[in-house]
């Protein structure tokens, strides 16, 4: 089955990452080509990927968000979990998987990928149901983020989460609980599986169970937590400073 890819960052990226067959580029007719949308009619041409000059008013048909740049390709190429640790093995890096607990806003998971990939994140968990997949505003919402990282589908979250700790990986559940951790007490330097949860209901019992320990961001104003996306960026980028820290 085929989707679109809309968006200039998401259709560039998609291109440059070179993971899913590329079956047609559209590009709107009268379209200024510049930046990535410049680019990425160079790398159609440079593989031989037809390139269709459309009228924009088609586009805005499929989505007011195409940026006069579109791709059909195939379904996204997720991995399993061997492929995601092997990946930190490749470059001699504890591992560092982030695992999504039904995040439903495709908004918030593009974030969550985007955030993953600049922070180094070898991999990423999410269950084949109730959550949402990498659909075409999830690939939009990253920036085409999602096509440079590695996804696992798992049908049991709570599964995998064991075999990662089979395997040495350290799991931490972000949660607001009394018990968790302050983030800047957590030592995240090892091998870490960091468990983002739901938007609206946090970690499934048997999820936050799962965890080796919780970790809570500090909150100093009146709200007593952040959006999902927002709070899980924030830890990946604590770890990230712990890890580069912990080089020095």
């Amino acid at each position: 089955m085929r989707e679109t890819i809309y968006g200039r960052n998401a259709v560039y990226e998609l291109l440059r990452a070179n993971r899913r067959h590329v079956y047609k580029l559209m590009v709107a007719e009268g379209v200024r080509e510049k930046g990535n949308l410049s680019q990425a009619i160079r790398f159609a041409e440079q593989r031989l990927i037809p390139i269709q000059r459309v009228k924009r008013e088609s586009m805005d048909k499929q989505t007011d968000s195409h940026q006069g740049l579109m791709a059909e390709v195939d379904p996204y190429p997720y991995v399993t979990l061997d492929d995601i640790l092997d990946l930190a093995a490749q470059r001699n890096e504890p591992s560092l998987v982030l695992i999504l607990d039904v995040i439903q806003n495709p908004q918030n998971l593009g974030t969550l990928l985007r955030t993953a990939e600049a922070a180094g994140v070898h991999g990423v968990i999410i269950p084949q149901r109730r959550g949402v997949e990498v659909t075409q505003a999830v690939v939009n919402a990253s920036s085409g983020a999602s096509e440079h990282l590695l996804i696992a589908r798992v049908v049991n979250l709570v599964a995998a989460m064991t075999e990662l700790k089979q395997r040495e990986v350290w799991i931490t559940g972000l949660d607001n609980l009394p018990e968790a951790r302050p983030l800047d007490e957590a030592d995240l330097t090892g091998a870490v599986g960091l468990v983002v949860g739901n938007e609206g209901e946090g970690m499934r019992r048997l999820v936050r169970e799962s965890c080796d320990f919780l970790v809570k961001l500090p909150m100093r104003g009146q709200l007593e937590s952040l959006n999902a996306a927002v709070a899980g960026s924030i830890v990946l980028y604590e770890i990230l400073r712990q890890r580069r820290k912990n080089k020095t």
